[in-house]
């Protein structure tokens, strides 16, 4: 990734990927090339409440920029392209006594910059219905997926090939090296997340494989299976099976099911198996959820450390719930506004619980959070498709864990420019 301002690096991209694609072939490559600029601003806010916290609070301030650029493909039998990533963070509230908020970067005074930018490229080739993409990538699928929650995204390099040949399949492999957080312009080797989970042996690693599908078995059904190994620390097979349910009109069930077992790779302990399950049913504007997670083995769930959001049932906001042993279940509503006549306003609220692992100095270790979510997109006038998002968030445990209540604003508005 480049640390360069957005628009030198963008136009640099954009020049030399013109250049490289020969004059006959251009027609497609430009015509189906799809361009958008988000302003997203961030207000990030975490107090500490429990007694002795190192740090009283995190709050942080900052404007984002993000254009994303991609290309459409050469004409031929194997159609070229390239995708470009342009991000920059500006600060507009900070101090060394409050950063960590994950929205800027932290320097060597404990500080944050002033400002914060990169630009990520990625060479794409499409033949029929596959796709291979080599460069810059933001993940998602159940061994991987990069996390957008903040100002900026993260993002990690490698090669990925998505496959659609067969009808109703999906076919997904991949390759990673290195890491690049969401308040960093660097890459970094990967490791395996340690947050209550009591796995020992850790070193760096910059190999990442995984390979995996998803089958669309039913209209309703929906069944994948994924294989990751994250070199010399873990290997992980994910199973997971979607079913909707249609009742009536406006009225269904679904129920998503999930099945993980880790095991280690020669240089750590990694042993767990999670199970999780989330009902939700859902009538008009309304729905309701029930969840339940729980980890066996002799270490909690293993994945990438960083920005990486784990595919568990009760990862939320804050926590993931997958210490050793740990048991979980959660309570979820939400309710859509447009159902009474209020298009664009959502709510969400969610309470999650548990219990029975172990805490330094506790025989049975307890936590909980509750997160609720406000959202709204103008749907007309001057301010028409831009989205405000509030999300609150308590965080409580009995163990050495830190209490915290947490609040995030985030105004977004994404401007097509193609």
């Amino acid at each position: 990734m480049l640390k360069t301002p957005i628009a030198r690096g963008v136009a640099l991209a954009t020049l030399g990927a013109t250049l490289a694609i020969p004059t006959l072939a251009q027609a497609a490559f430009i015509e189906d090339t799809k361009a958008s600029l988000e302003l997203r601003n961030f207000y990030y806010n975490r107090d500490y409440r429990q007694d002795g916290a190192n740090q009283s609070k995190q709050d942080e301030w900052a404007q984002g920029f993000l254009l994303r650029v991609e290309s459409g493909y050469t004409e031929g039998t194997v159609g070229f392209g390239v995708d470009a990533l342009g991000l920059l963070g500006v600060k507009l509230d900070s101090s060394p006594d409050r950063t960590g908020t994950g929205i800027l970067p932290v320097d060597t005074s404990g500080g944050a910059p002033d400002d914060y930018s990169e630009l990520g490229l990625t060479a794409k080739a499409k033949v029929s219905q596959s796709i291979l993409k080599v460069g810059t990538l933001q993940l998602k699928n159940p061994a991987i997926t990069t996390s957008d929650s903040r100002l900026l995204p993260s993002v990690m390099r490698g090669a990925q090939l998505v496959s659609n040949e067969i009808d109703g399949l999906t076919l997904d492999l991949g390759y990673v090296d290195q890491i690049n957080n969401r308040n960093s312009t660097n890459y970094q080797d990967m490791n395996v997340n340690n947050a209550g989970k009591d796995i020992t042996g850790r070193t760096e690693s910059d190999e990442f494989v995984y390979l995996g599908g998803t089958y669309k078995v039913t209209k309703d059904l929906s069944a994948s299976y994924y294989y990751s190994n994250l070199e010399d620390l873990y290997k992980q097979h994910a199973l997971n099976l979607i079913h909707v349910l249609p009742i009536s009109e406006g009225q269904s069930l679904k129920t998503d099911l999930r099945y993980q077992r880790s095991t280690d790779d020669g240089n750590s302990n990694v042993d767990n198996k999670a199970f999780g399950a989330m009902v939700t049913y859902s009538l008009s504007g309304h729905s309701f959820g029930l969840g339940y997670q729980k980890m066996s083995g002799d270490t909690g769930f293993a994945y990438v450390d960083g920005n990486i959001d784990p595919y568990l049932v009760n990862f939320v906001q804050i926590g993931d719930f997958g210490k050793t042993d740990e048991k979980s279940w959660q309570a979820r509503y939400d309710f859509n506004f447009a159902s009474i006549g209020i298009p664009g306003l959502s709510f969400m609220t969610r309470y999650i619980s548990g219990d029975n692992f172990e805490r330094a100095g506790v025989s049975e270790g307890k936590e909980w959070e509750r997160d609720t979510d406000i959202a709204y997109t103008f749907q007309e006038g001057a301010l028409k498709n831009l989205n405000i998002k509030w999300r609150n968030a308590s965080f409580r445990s009995n163990g050495a864990g830190d209490d915290m209540d947490e609040n995030r604003l985030i105004v977004s508005y994404t401007i097509p420019l193609m």
